[in-house]
């Protein structure tokens, strides 16, 4: 439409017509392409190849909460299973700014460089949002990511505990199938994720800090008695030798503890990841601890004892989720926890009063 400045009362004033309008998305924008939908066998074919493509597919499957998807995952795990189990798998825990994520970067590169393929897991399941997640770490793992041999998958958003731990051991099995020879599994989140981790790793490495005032205040004691290996990051420049101060007092502290029914000593080392120095050493040490664990027996032990605490933690998890999705027990659920807050009935009556009514109607479910 024409400007009424433009009219001849108003010579010497000119304004021009605007510019059209555009589309808010490119007229050059391809049609999305459809994900093609892989059988299981196809999904196995593209994970024995190595495919990263299919794998992240599978992955997500695994980590999908919707039924289908689940048996499609299970099937696929159990074809995966034969071609399972030949990693080293490393769990990486430490305290909030200990520099795990740059660790990991200079700790993966220094494997690759070996030749090695490296997976990198996490377990968190605080991370409901942004309550701290990998895959703010998988921005800061910049050398990482840009390798084909590595694979840096996040965790599932949310979830308990048990489920995320189990659906990133399902991982695990897809990432060896898919012939990744080491296998990093980060503790993200604080608390009971270090436990979880530990029930799934042949190694467990804790990473510290020095100059922080008390270097074993606050750190909890089962921690302490999981590590097979404590490194001191940033020992560089002029934290030199608070690290190697941090160092001593851990070494003292792991003299207080009972031996390791590995027979494994853990050791303490400094190393910088920014810098990468001290990195090798590391690396020796898990290698050293694979060799004197399997020479006496305790590597294959301690996979087994690990393969039988997940079928527990399997059985315990499908029965609660069996449990809270019964009709039954979802029509008097509420109506019983009124009862127990109402002092009307005691918690252990409510929870026998639940139980026989799940076990009465299992059949209509």
């Amino acid at each position: 439409m024409d400007h009424p400045e433009n009219e001849d009362i108003y010579k010497g004033l000119k304004v021009n017509k605007g510019v059209r309008e555009v589309p808010s998305v490119s007229p050059y924008l391809k049609k999305r392409i459809k994900r093609r939908d892989y059988t299981p066998a196809e999904f196995t074919e593209g994970i024995l190849e190595g495919n990263i493509t299919i794998l992240s597919q599978a992955v997500t499957l695994v980590e999908s909460a919707k039924h289908e998807h689940q048996q499609m995952a299970q099937e696929i795990i159990e074809r995966c299973l034969p071609y399972a189990g030949k990693s080293v798998r490393i769990g990486i825990t430490g305290v909030p700014g200990a520099g795990k994520s740059t660790s990991i970067d200079s700790f993966g590169m220094h494997l690759i460089k070996e030749g090695r393929k490296l997976a990198v897991l996490a377990i968190d399941p605080s991370s409901e949002r942004s309550k701290g997640s990998i895959l703010g770490d998988k921005t800061r793992m910049e050398a990482l990511s840009r390798e084909k041999n590595a694979f840096i998958r996040p965790s599932p958003s949310a979830g308990s505990l048990g489920g995320v731990a189990r659906k990133t051991r399902e991982t695990i099995v897809l990432c060896e199938a898919a012939g990744f020879d080491t296998v990093f599994v980060e503790t993200v989140g604080v608390g009971q994720s270090e436990t979880a981790v530990h029930s799934m790793v042949d190694f467990f490495l804790l990473i510290q800090l020095a100059g922080t005032g008390d270097e074993l205040q606050g750190i909890k004691r089962g921690i302490m008695e999981m590590a097979d290996g404590i490194i001191i990051n940033k020992a560089d420049g002029d934290n030199v030798d608070k690290a190697r101060l941090a160092a001593s007092q851990f070494k003292n502290a792991l003299h207080l503890f009972p031996p390791a029914e590995s027979g494994w000593f853990p050791k303490v080392l400094t190393y910088s990841g920014y810098y990468n120095i001290g990195i090798k050493q590391i690396w020796d040490m898990v290698a050293e601890y694979v060799r004197f664990t399997k020479d006496n027996g305790y590597f294959d032990f301690k996979r087994n004892e690990q393969a039988k605490y997940w079928m527990y933690e399997s059985i315990n998890e499908t029965l609660k989720d069996s449990f809270y999705n019964n009709k039954a027990v979802t029509a008097i659920l509420s109506q019983t926890e009124n009862q127990v807050l109402s002092n009307e009935i005691s918690s252990f009556v409510a929870a026998k009063r639940m139980i026989d009514t799940y076990l009465a109607n299992l059949s209509g479910k």
